[in-house]
Parts: C-alpha cells; sequence; structure tokens
C-alpha cells in the first residue's frame, strides 16, 4: 500500500491521505476528477475521507468486480482501472480463502 493525497494540492494533512495500491495510486496519479463512462460528464473521483463506499460502489461477479451506482462510483472505477485483470484474478484467490469481499 502507498499514501495517497485525496487532493494533489491539498497538503500532508491526515484528513488529505488515503492508503491506495500502487497501481491504483499510478492511475489516480493527480487526478481529482474523471469522466462517467456513462454521462461522459467530469465528475469528482470518491473521497474515502468523506464519502461511503457502499453509497458509490458494490461487489458483483462473485465479489470479484467493482461496480459503480453513482457517476462519482464509475468515474472512480474506471480512472483507477479497479477492475483490471490482475486484480479480478487476486480477488478470485482471497473469495476461495475466505479473504474477500471485506466486511
Amino acid at each position: 500500500m502507498q499514501v495517497d493525497h485525496i487532493d494533489p494540492q491539498g497538503g500532508d494533512s491526515p484528513d488529505n491521505l488515503c492508503l491506495a495500491c500502487m497501481n491504483c495510486n499510478a492511475s489516480k496519479h493527480k487526478a481529482t476528477t474523471a469522466l462517467d463512462p456513462i454521462t461522459q460528464a467530469n465528475v469528482p473521483l470518491y473521497n474515502p475521507r468523506i464519502q461511503v463506499w457502499s453509497e458509490h460502489f458494490e461487489w458483483i461477479n462473485d465479489a470479484t468486480l467493482v461496480h459503480g451506482l453513482t457517476p462519482t462510483g464509475r468515474a472512480t472505477v474506471a480512472r483507477l482501472r479497479v477492475n483490471r485483470p490482475m486484480m479480478i484474478s487476486a480477488r478470485q484467490r482471497w473469495v476461495e480463502l475466505r479473504h474477500h469481499p471485506p466486511d
């Protein structure tokens, strides 16, 4: 895991930091917004400090895929490449080992 700045211009205060995997952090880079693949609107990315995960995402396909429920959820899934093949394979193994999905 890496420490990610939610807002790259927001400084190092704890309110602006969260954990992210290396690939998600690299995919996000300096972005704070992304295109919703359905509406094509530019919307804010998910902020884990102030938003509730289950309001924006759900687990589908036996908990191997993250599905965005809202424009922010869909844009975040797309921008961070949350469902890239490597992550799907990892989640499949975690499900088999009963370590996934998280509570």
